[in-house]
């Protein structure tokens, strides 16, 4: 199973062509994904659920921290 990010779809279900919003391919094993391929290229994320976002960010001290 695997997942893609990015929530950039315009009305004809293209993703943006930014580089900083490129659609990056996840592989989860069963319900797991490893964090180093969340943060493979940025120390922090915007998760997107419903109407809502929150940021997942990755600390210095290697934690997470989830904000709204």
């Amino acid at each position: 199973m695997s997942a893609t990010s990015g929530d950039n779809i315009g009305a004809a279900g293209n993703h943006a062509a930014s580089a900083s919003d490129a659609a990056k391919t996840l592989v989860m094993h069963g319900n797991r994904l490893d964090s180093r391929e969340l943060f493979a290229a940025e120390r922090e994320i915007i998760i997107v659920h419903g109407e809502e976002r929150y940021r997942l960010r990755l600390t210095s001290q290697n934690k997470l921290i989830l904000t709204k």
